[in-house]
């Protein structure tokens, strides 16, 4: 009988130590050397045992059943987040639980270059993923998203929206990507110096929206801001080919490559060749240096400017001599042939 009873203890001793070192084991020792690398989401309403058993069958964790007592024994089991981790099956069970419960879903990246619209932006974020075309366009629109982010009565977060490289997670709404966009855009606005200006921020960011679209080249920001604040002075029209472009697409919400001659003379609150005075809001998102450019024009005497087909253009301080750089770059076809605005990115990568 005692020998029976010794046989009991030993074999039940020998499950308990098999139990301890299987615990420790899983407990110590990944499942892998950290080759396998994968991204793992946990979803809206998923239980833990789901959760515990897809690790185990993508070879992120040994045993799912182990890992559920694990984090039970933890107190984590309800600390798990929704979103989307980087895991590897280098990771320890205590790495795991603490990568899904620490709710950082790994980041993805969007740009949206200076000068976009809202029109363009609604498709770059639809083109990632983030909503529709449809509902990105109407969260820009939304009186409400626009009162509470900006306390202004304005048509759309164009000229708000600021241009920059973003990372959001999988799970950022679009509504949230239109908040954080806005939020960047009063950062920068409150690191420039505009006390002295005698315009609204509203009139300034509409000016740098016009600058921002009428030149590529960095160095002529400041002058082309110049040019606008001296016609602005004088009662003089902007006469800003991009302001018909958008006046067109506020109306219609499709973009134009090129103007016809109807169109320079279409009555719409954006098209500066028809009012005297800036558009009714901005025509684009200006970043930073254009911003800096209408707080800080160059200073020039120029009242004209003219495309060298290159990017670049020539000022003018008269009529007369803007119409002699019209008739030299522009209607001599010879100054047109081989030329882009290409050019300028050329420059900019070499």
């Amino acid at each position: 009988m005692k020998t029976l009873v010794s046989v009991i203890v030993l074999v039940v001793l020998s499950a308990f130590l098999i139990l301890g070192w299987q615990g420790i084991s899983f407990v110590t020792i990944p499942p892998g050397n950290g080759s396998k690398v994968m991204d793992f989401e946990v979803t809206p309403g998923e239980s833990f045992t789901k959760i515990a058993k897809r690790l185990e069958q993508k070879g992120l964790v040994k045993n799912a059943t182990y890992l559920k007592v694990f984090s039970k024994l933890r107190g984590v089991t309800q600390e798990i987040r929704i979103g989307e981790y980087e895991l590897n099956d280098g990771m320890t069970p205590t790495e795991v639980l603490k990568i899904l419960g620490s709710g950082k879903s790994k980041l993805k990246s969007f740009t949206i270059p200076e000068g976009q619209n809202i029109y363009e932006i609604a498709q770059i974020l639809a083109d990632k993923g983030y909503g529709t075309y449809e509902e990105n366009l109407a969260n820009f629109k939304d009186k409400e998203l626009i009162q509470s982010l900006l306390g202004k009565e304005l048509p759309s977060l164009e000229g708000y929206l600021f241009p920059e490289t973003y990372n959001v997670t999988k799970y950022t709404t679009p509504r949230e990507i239109a908040q954080i966009m806005v939020e960047r855009f009063q950062a920068v606005w409150n690191e420039l110096s505009w006390d002295g200006a005698k315009m609204s921020q509203h009139e300034l960011v509409t000016l740098a929206s016009i600058v921002e679209k009428e030149t590529g080249a960095p160095e002529e920001r400041p002058r082309i801001a110049s040019v606008f604040h001296n016609r602005l002075r004088k009662g003089m029209r902007l006469q800003s080919d991009p302001t018909i472009i958008y006046g067109i697409a506020a109306e219609t919400g499709k973009i134009i490559k090129n103007i016809r001659k109807k169109d320079i003379k279409g009555k719409t609150p954006y098209n500066t060749y028809t009012i005297k005075a800036l558009p009714v809001g901005p025509i684009s998102n200006p970043g930073r240096e254009a911003l800096k450019a209408v707080l800080n024009p160059d200073g020039s005497p120029y009242l004209y400017f003219v495309s060298r087909n290159d990017g670049t253009h020539v000022f003018s301080k008269t009529l007369q001599e803007h119409n002699a750089a019209v008739r030299e770059f522009q209607l001599r076809r010879s100054a047109r042939k081989g030329k882009s605005w290409r050019d300028l990115q050329k420059r900019r990568t070499n």
